[in-house]
């Protein structure tokens, strides 16, 4: 069952291509990369997501390799705002910033539109109306079909959506990552905006694999998040240990259980995984038609929640980036 994302059936669980370029070690080899993407497209992904920084503009133009020809067969959404030179990060979403990264990523992508544009991250040095217009001219330009938020409280989101609809709201959300319930779930439910749900088995987690976070590469981002520090990874291991045997007793994944819990959250829920391995690509996939349980469901949701694991998402140089609300 497809479900709508800017005016345009998909299905449910698309494809984050951010770390076939960035963030988690070293990426597969761009050969790798492109046999992912076109298998992706092959089993009837068709909701590709990527960034501008993803790779500094390498995720776009792999994107455009390896699905050339193909541009009408899916769904794409990129972003602008998150600014990176060096190992200095911070956030421009001014109109002249929003219109010099688009036309670097129309190029990047060898095509003549995005289907879906987002403001990577909430700007306060900006005001939301001039953000917007940017993006409504970008619309009636042909340049995007339509634009989206990420990481935006429940009020932005509300603020931007009166001047302009906002087409989508991707925001971090899995079992372990429940912010968006404390505004931001519940406002795009009401204001009809489909809801995008990046890293939903907790930055890989959840997926069970991961057992001791130490051996992960220093450029892996998640060797900086508290979750996976020496200190609280024990705990949350212990945690994901019984998850995957929930899992099992169920006759589906870890990855496919933590899928299916997040798009049990609203039939405007969309999940945008991201692998390097073709065998989890297909199980991701699978996860909007099995069917799960609902006391399992339930109980997954009992197990792992923000009440039982431990560490923040985020670490500290991160967490002012973040406009989505934050637990007491």
């Amino acid at each position: 069952m497809k479900r709508l994302l800017a005016n345009r059936p998909v299905h449910p669980v698309g494809l984050g291509c951010m770390n076939l370029s960035w963030a988690y070690g070293t990426p597969p080899s761009r050969e790798d990369g492109i046999k992912l993407l076109q298998r992706a497209l092959d089993l009837g992904y068709d909701h590709f997501d990527t960034a501008s920084i993803y790779g500094e503009g390498h995720n776009e133009e792999l994107i455009a390799e390896a699905l050339k020809g193909r541009r009408q067969q899916f769904f794409l959404a990129s972003k602008c705002g998150i600014v990176v030179d060096g190992p200095k990060r911070g956030v421009d979403c001014s109109p002249a910033s929003i219109g010099r990264v688009l036309d670097g990523s129309l190029q990047r992508l060898g095509t003549d539109h995005i289907d879906l544009y987002y403001m990577h991250r909430f700007d306060p040095k900006v005001p939301i109306a001039d953000s917007v217009g940017a993006l409504k001219d970008a619309i009636d330009a042909g340049k995007i079909g339509a634009y989206g938020v990420s990481e935006w409280s429940a009020a932005h989101i509300r603020e931007a959506h009166a001047i302009h609809p906002v087409a989508a709201v991707q925001t971090e959300y899995s079992l372990w990552t429940r912010n968006v319930e404390l505004g931001v779930l519940e406002t795009t439910r009401e204001l009809g905006i489909a809801f995008v749900a990046f890293s939903s088995t907790g930055r890989g987690a959840l997926g069970g694999e991961i057992r001791d976070p130490s051996t992960l590469e220093e450029s892996d981002l998640r060797t900086k998040m508290p979750r996976f520090n020496a200190e609280n990874w024990p705990h949350n291991l212990a945690l994901v240990e019984r998850f995957v045997a929930l899992a099992e007793s169920a006759g589906v994944t870890p990855g496919q259980l933590a899928q299916a819990w997040v798009l049990s959250r609203g039939d405007h829920v969309h999940v945008i995984p991201g692998t390097t391995s073709l065998r989890h690509l297909e199980d991701n996939y699978n996860a909007a038609d099995l069917g799960i349980a609902q006391d399992v469901l339930d109980k997954a949701d009992a197990l792992i929640n923000h009440s039982t694991v431990a560490g923040h998402r985020y670490h500290d140089a991160i967490k002012p980036t973040i406009d989505t609300e934050e637990f007491a």
